[in-house]
């Protein structure tokens, strides 16, 4: 038999390493050619890696999580070499650095069987054999409950327990040394129907904790974040927008709208309103490099989507929006995060963004503090929209309001900067015909 070595392989743009986020085969498996055998992570694309034989899956290194050099053995696949007879030829000790295998016995079934029922016989404890007659155990005691002031006795383990359910110890009888608390009193108390109602039926303290390893594309937004975090002082600014004539205005729009053409939301118009105030103020627009002490400020406008996903959050790109009308932008929004959402998005629709828009929909709420996608210097928070009560000068009318809650990089971005910019946003959603009016 012939072993065939799969490395991991060069995934491309100079990447060094990637990692393990799922493995789809197992030592023993049999695998065919062209079969997926794991998928590797590298920045926010996941790539598959396919077997290039067919045979039986013998090693495997690495365990979901591990970052991994290009280059690596990550499988061992035995396939039939020429001239073989099926059989594992026999190898001299430190050949492969592997253990000689042993040829197994192969039994009978009722052969099999008696050899069981032998084993499970000799494992059975002596005491099993002759175990003396139980002593039984004199019942816990009713016992009225403890005058007020007196302390049970009880170990700190016990107590705990009792502290954990709620449980007040002087309710419980102690069958031990002067009314001693032991773990089996706290337990017959709490399988007991009469517990002076201090635990409700069928209520129990759940202990269970469960351990989610961090891996793939949640390991990667969580870097991301702490990068922003920790390297970008934000400062946020929520302001109102009342969005009545620009709604009347998009309802009119989808109820007319020419064959093939997309449905129009708030991001499209959003989009637009940001490519006129970004011309106005090009420092928002921009990538900032803080290693390197440079701001790159730049003219087209590729503005990220956060979207979310089965796997995660990810931030498709619309790339040069200021090319683009709302229903080309409206087009190219459906279409990433679509394929976001099934997993076949490109690793250049992913990157790129020159700023970002965070939008949560319905569950937008009334105000958030969104994280800037580092480098960025600024990120356009979306809350949701609702009828709220608006006072026109003279009266409170029913208006349709909506909050933008935008952060921006405060090392290059000062706070009036900030709130000219979203004051523009305000001033050209407000008036919606603006969007359109060519400068």
């Amino acid at each position: 038999m012939a072993e065939k070595l799969i490395k991991l392989p060069d995934v491309g743009e100079g990447v060094a390493e990637a990692e393990l986020v799922e493995w789809h085969v197992n030592v023993g498996d049999l695998v065919r050619e062209d079969m997926v055998l794991a998928a590797v992570m590298t920045g926010k694309a996941t790539v598959e890696i396919p077997s290039p034989v067919e045979g039986e899956v013998t090693w495997r290194h690495g365990e979901v999580g591990d970052v991994i050099a290009t280059g690596t053995v990550i499988l061992k696949i035995r396939i039939a070499g020429e001239g073989s007879d099926g059989e594992e030829p026999e190898a001299e000790n430190g050949d492969r650095g592997e253990e000689p295998r042993v040829k197994p016995v192969v039994l009978p079934v009722a052969a099999l069987e008696q050899a069981l029922e032998k084993k499970v016989e000799s494992l059975k404890p002596k005491a099993e054999m002759a175990a003396p007659s139980p002593v039984a155990k004199a019942p816990p005691h009713a016992g009225a409950p403890r005058a007020e002031g007196e302390k049970p006795l009880a170990p700190p383990a016990v107590r705990l327990r009792a502290k954990e359910a709620g449980i007040d110890l002087r309710q419980v009888a102690g069958t031990g040394p002067a009314g001693r608390i032991s773990h089996e009193d706290l337990d017959a108390f709490l399988n007991s129907q009469g517990g002076g109602g201090a635990v409700a039926a069928g209520l129990q303290p759940n202990k269970a904790v469960q351990e989610v390893k961090v891996v793939g594309l949640r390991r990667r937004i969580a870097e991301k974040m702490a990068l922003s975090k920790s390297r970008i002082p934000h400062i946020t600014y929520v302001e109102e927008i009342d969005m009545t004539a620009l709604e009347e205005l998009r309802t009119r729009m989808n109820g007319t709208q020419k064959p093939g053409r997309p449905k129009l939301t708030i991001l499209p118009f959003l989009m637009r309103a940001m490519v006129k105030a970004l011309g106005e103020q090009p420092g928002i627009n921009a990538l900032y490099d803080d290693e390197a002490g440079i701001v790159r400020q730049y003219g087209g406008v590729h503005i990220g989507i956060a979207a979310q996903t089965p796997s995660g959050l990810v931030v498709p790109v619309v790339k040069h929006a200021e090319a683009r009308d709302i229903f080309d932008c409206a087009r190219e929004v459906a279409r990433l995060s679509d394929a976001a959402k099934n997993g076949t998005a490109l690793r250049e629709e992913l990157s790129g963004s020159t700023i970002t828009i965070s939008s949560l929909g319905a569950m937008g709420g009334i105000v958030s503090t969104p994280v800037i996608n580092h480098p960025e210097v600024a990120i356009i928070g979306v809350n949701k929209l609702a009828v709220r009560p608006h006072w026109d000068g003279t009266q409170f009318v029913p208006r349709k309001m909506m909050n933008l809650s935008s952060s921006f990089d405060h090392r290059v971005i000062d706070g009036w900067d900030a709130a000219t910019f979203v004051q523009r946003l305000k001033a050209l959603m407000e008036t919606p015909a603006l969007i359109f009016v060519e400068e």
